[in-house]
């Protein structure tokens, strides 16, 4: 396995912890390294930037539709996801095309991955926050085994996307 892909894996999880264990403050800059030096090694700037925008963009809109819908409990009156939620899904939208590029082909992979990975992802996260599930860890996967089922193809195929609009702009400067 090249040494990015793993990398790319050790990046987002350190990200991963430190978001969910720190929250807010200093621990914020971890990712957001993370986020620079993901950037520094790409290739392909346009496309990879357009699709961290985009996927965090979705999970932003995302996770603050599942907290208005009283999924999840921040202990705290905010209306939207916090930053920390969010930058998660910046670092897996740098995953897509990297470590996580495996599970895009066959796209059912993506599917199984994301309503098993998903929910769990969430859980873990919830404990080692201490951000409350009212609904309970029964109901909660329920709500979203589903919705990650069809994220994460859905965001496979954002990269897919992007990738391909940045291969023809390339071949079309070329020419």
């Amino acid at each position: 396995m090249p040494i990015r892909l793993i990398a790319n894996a050790l990046l987002f999880q350190a990200s991963w912890f430190a978001c969910v264990l720190g929250g807010t403050g200093w621990w914020l800059l971890v990712p957001l390294t993370a986020l620079v030096i993901h950037f520094s090694w790409v290739s392909c700037w346009a496309a990879e930037g357009k699709l961290v925008v985009s996927v965090t963009l979705i999970g932003a809109a995302l996770d603050s539709f599942l907290l208005q819908l009283g999924v999840f409990d921040f202990a705290s009156t905010e209306t939207l996801a916090p930053v920390w939620l969010v930058l998660l899904w910046a670092l897996l939208a740098t995953t897509l095309n990297h470590c996580l590029a495996w599970s895009a082909k066959p796209i059912w992979l993506a599917g199984i991955l994301g309503a098993i990975s998903g929910p769990l992802s969430y859980f873990a996260g919830s404990a080692l926050a201490g951000v409350g599930l009212p609904l309970g860890q029964l109901y909660t996967w329920f709500i979203l085994a589903p919705i990650w089922a069809i994220t994460l193809p859905l965001l496979h195929g954002f990269a897919h996307l992007y990738r391909e609009q940045f291969r023809l702009l390339e071949m079309s400067r070329r020419r």
